[in-house]
């Protein structure tokens, strides 16, 4: 047993230091600020709430037009399709703003949450920083873990197991503000060998919802992580090209509803000062 003390440590000492990495991943994330501002893309978000029995109450499609601005990224929405459920069937609507009856649930739950996690002001992708442990501000508020090696795509990639260094309690999803919300998430992440840069993150909450909550307030979350894995387009420059989550929302013991969440970037283009962007904006697609 005293033999085998003296290979462990040898072992444990190979071993890269993961926090180490993270921070300079999140650095990375930041400095690459600028060269990103070069370039403009497409992205589709999908966004659904479903009962218990499976039936859609809500669909919502949106495309828009995401190019650099001053301080973060400007998005223009070019189409958008929606169906809401009446009876037995789905209708068809085009208008972003469109609410049915005049107090509107899923209508106001939709659009909020999407806005929140899709559109988030502070970001620069629209994604609020809270959810991934990318921010250097933030990224010693993590303890870490090295998982080891592995290739994606291709490419050599360490996988890292991250969760908060102090557990909270919070029951809200989707807000970027400096509350109890933030660094709520465990999960591995899995970053390029090479450059230091975020390839795929995967999250869950580090915690469960209160008791006292569930119990008295009948609100509960279930399933609730996200994931999201990047693209390279250019040396040291990657982007979000898949984004998403799913999480079932217990309310008020009888309103439960599946939300689920899909944002896809593509066709990116790299601009520079003398560029000219046009947008045309196409009819609404049925989701």
């Amino acid at each position: 047993m005293l033999a085998f003390l003296p290979l462990l440590a040898s072992v444990l000492a190979s071993e890269p230091d993961a926090g180490a990495i993270m921070a300079r991943v999140a650095e990375n994330v930041e400095k690459a600020t600028d060269a990103r501002r070069q370039y403009v893309y497409r992205q589709l978000v999908r966004s659904s709430l479903v009962k218990s029995n499976g039936q859609a109450t809500r669909k919502k499609k949106r495309e828009y037009h995401v190019f650099p601005g001053e301080k973060n990224t400007e998005k223009k929405l070019v189409s958008f399709a929606g169906q809401y459920r009446k009876g037995k069937a789905m209708i068809d609507y085009s208008e972003p703003g469109f609410e049915y009856k005049g107090i509107d649930i899923d209508g106001d739950l939709i659009r909020d949450l999407t806005d929140d996690l899709v559109n988030d002001k502070e970001s620069r992708d629209g994604i609020p920083h809270h959810l991934f442990p990318l921010n250097a501000k933030k990224v010693g508020a993590y303890s870490f873990a090295w998982k080891g090696e592995t290739e994606y795509k291709g490419r050599k990639t360490y996988q890292i197991a991250f969760e908060p260094r102090t557990k909270k309690t919070c029951v809200e999803i989707g807000s970027d503000s400096e509350g109890d919300c933030d660094e709520a998430w465990k999960g591995e992440a899995w970053i390029d060998a090479e450059e230091l840069q975020p390839v795929r993150i995967t999250t869950d909450l580090a915690f469960k919802i209160p008791w006292g909550v569930r119990v008295f307030l009948g609100t509960n979350l279930r399933r609730t992580g996200f994931s999201i894995t990047y693209v390279r387009v250019a040396g040291n420059v990657w982007f979000p090209a898949t984004y998403g989550t799913e999480f079932r929302l217990d309310v008020l013991w009888g309103y439960k509803r599946t939300v689920t969440l899909s944002m896809e970037s593509s066709e990116f283009q790299k601009t520079d000062a003398n560029s000219k962007i046009e947008y045309h904006v196409a009819d609404p697609v049925t989701p």
